[in-house]
């Protein structure tokens, strides 16, 4: 995910977020409703998720230093977790709290026009909001499925921004249906289920993000079709003969750690290996640019050393194993 297109959709999204917000203020100051109150205090929350994920892509900028040689990329990450958690409380348990409330304590919904307008104003924001993000997601989904593509991104912002998104807007026809029913029935009750129902699948969608973000954190290697790119590239045939064993890692959305120990000629004398690997590390950013960090050992293959050896990523291992 290239981050201008994560800007865009995270944008996209604080602005509906913020117009929400400022439609649900004024709809409570002229009714004097003091759900709708609530709701505008939830916009402004969920306006802060989008506020954070800039926030850690802004960090994520900073530049190695000493005490983090390899750089602030997992800022990202780090900063898409806390939104998983805000949208976990402020969303979804807070939902679920103000949906018992209105069952427990059912009351007629009052001035019925000022939630109604701005449950159909939501609507056409969280719409164009969800929009934008399917088109950025779209642009490096490839042909994974949604459900594919939110599991293997490596940037979160964008699986975060859509997951939030859907929610929101599948919410806000639960809540219009709410709304309507009780309107239809003069049972306040079904405005609590409606809520309650947001609540549920707030807290779903919050927890699935938070096992996507948690993964990335702990550190992901790069996906198999890199992995096979970097393996191909590290073989030349000649002086580097095959790859004894590789571990990848990234370390944040868009640079990629690649160790690898690769089998040398016995005969290659110590400048013929230097350039190779100097070729090999070449070869490697040019298959996969985003392999920015690269550590190469050259060692001769010995089959009966590496039969018992720990391979975490099988498909990186070349040629049989007697």
């Amino acid at each position: 995910m290239s981050a201008s297109g994560g800007t865009k959709a995270i944008v996209a999204a604080l602005g509906a977020n913020l117009a929400i917000a400022v439609a649900k203020f004024v709809a409570a100051g002229f009714s004097g409703s003091a759900s709708m109150l609530a709701e505008g205090v939830h916009s402004v929350a969920d306006s802060g998720n989008q506020a954070l994920l800039l926030l850690g892509g802004k960090k994520a900028k900073k530049a190695a230093s000493e005490e983090h040689p390899f750089g602030y990329g997992r800022e990202r990450y780090i900063y898409g977790f806390l939104v998983s958690i805000v949208l976990f409380t402020v969303g979804g348990v807070f939902a679920l709290y103000e949906g018992y409330e209105k069952i427990a304590h059912p009351h007629e919904v009052e001035h019925w026009y000022w939630p109604v307008g701005v449950l159909v104003f939501a609507i056409i924001a969280e719409t164009f909001s969800f929009r934008t993000a399917i088109q950025e997601s779209n642009q490096v989904r490839g042909k994974l499925s949604w459900g594919q593509f939110v599991r293997r991104a490596k940037a979160p912002e964008l699986p975060v921004v859509l997951l939030e998104d859907l929610g929101a807007l599948v919410g806000l026809f639960l809540a219009l249906g709410g709304v309507g029913v009780a309107l239809l029935t003069g049972n306040g009750v079904w405005d609590g289920v409606g809520t309650m129902c947001i609540g549920v699948l707030l807290v779903v969608i919050a927890l699935v993000l938070a096992v996507e973000t948690k993964s990335l954190l702990l550190g992901e290697s790069a996906d198999p079709a890199e992995r096979d790119k970097i393996n191909a590239a590290l073989v030349d045939g000649e002086t580097v003969t095959r790859v004894i064993h590789m571990r990848t890692l990234h370390l944040g959305p868009e640079e990629l750690l690649v160790a690898a120990k690769v089998a040398v000629q016995h005969d290659d004398t110590a400048v013929q290996i230097a350039d190779a690997i100097d070729a090999a590390e070449g070869r490697v950013r040019e298959a996969v640019p985003i392999a920015r960090v690269i550590y190469l050992e050259p060692d001769i293959y010995r089959a009966q050393e590496t039969e018992g050896e720990s391979v975490s990523e099988p498909s990186d291992v070349t040629g049989p194993r007697a």
